[in-house]
C-alpha cells in the first residue's frame, strides 16, 4: 500500500485578486456603469483593444474610455454603432442593469437526493442547491455524499472542473491520481477533477463529506 501523502498548504499567504469585503456601491444599479462593463466585456471577448474598437466604430478612444468606465451615458446612436461592431443586439448592453441574482435556501432535510452521472452503488448524493446560467460563467454543484457499508469503493471518478471535499464524519482513504490521502472530520481536499479520484478504502463508517464541484458553463 502506498504511503499517505502529506501535501499541505504553503506557509505564505496566497495573494487573491478579489477583495470579498469591497462594496460595489451602486455599480449594479447604475445604468452607465452597467453599460460600460458590458462594452468592456464584449470588447475583450473579441480580443480588441480600445484603439481597435475606435478604429472600427469611428468613436474616439477618449469617448470609449469614458463609456467603459461609466463616466458618460452613451446615446442610442452610439450604442447602435457599438452593437454593429460587436454583432450583438443593443439590448445586450443592459443585461447587467438591475439583473436578478439567484439565491437558494435549502432547509435541513429538504435537500434533493439524486443519481449523479457516474454515481456508484451505495453512494448517496444529496444536492444542496443549483443555480444554472449566471453572470459568473461558472456552474457549482454542492453535494453531501454519504458512504455506508453498502457503498462501493471507486477511486477512478473523472470529470471536468475543480472539486473541494470537506470531511464531516467517518474516515476514508481517498485517492487522487497516484496519491492517497487519509481524510478525517475537518480535513479538506481541493483538486483538479480531471485526474482519477475517489474513495479507495472505507475505514470508519458511515462516512459523510461535502463535495463542491465547479466548472465553466457550457
Amino acid at each position: 500500500m502506498e504511503d499517505f501523502d502529506d501535501t499541505s498548504l504553503p506557509r505564505s499567504k496566497p495573494a487573491f485578486d478579489q477583495d470579498p469585503h469591497r462594496v460595489r456601491e451602486l455599480s449594479e444599479r447604475n445604468l452607465e456603469l452597467a453599460i460600460g462593463r458590458s462594452v468592456r466585456a464584449f470588447r475583450r471577448q473579441q480580443g480588441m483593444t480600445v484603439a481597435d474598437l475606435a478604429s472600427a466604430t469611428g468613436l474616439s478612444i477618449g469617448m470609449l474610455s469614458k463609456i467603459e468606465n461609466g463616466i458618460t451615458s452613451p446615446s442610442l446612436t452610439t450604442l447602435q454603432i457599438l452593437s454593429h461592431a460587436f454583432s450583438t443586439p443593443i439590448t445586450s448592453f443592459f443585461r447587467g442593469f438591475e439583473e436578478r441574482r439567484e439565491v437558494q435556501h435549502v432547509k435541513a432535510g429538504q435537500h434533493v437526493e439524486i443519481e449523479r452521472r457516474g454515481t456508484r452503488a451505495g453512494h448517496q448524493y444529496h444536492l444542496l442547491g443549483h443555480i444554472g446560467s449566471n453572470n459568473s460563467g461558472v456552474v457549482v454543484e454542492p453535494y453531501v455524499i454519504t458512504l455506508t457499508k453498502d457503498s462501493d469503493v471507486f477511486p477512478t471518478f473523472q470529470h471536468d472542473g475543480i472539486e473541494l471535499l470537506f470531511m464531516l464524519e467517518g474516515e476514508v482513504q481517498y485517492r487522487h491520481g497516484d496519491k492517497l490521502f487519509h481524510l478525517e472530520p475537518g480535513d479538506s481536499l481541493l483538486f483538479d477533477a480531471d485526474a482519477q479520484h475517489g474513495p479507495e478504502v472505507l475505514i470508519k463508517l458511515p462516512a459523510r463529506y461535502l463535495s463542491i464541484i465547479s466548472y465553466p458553463q457550457a
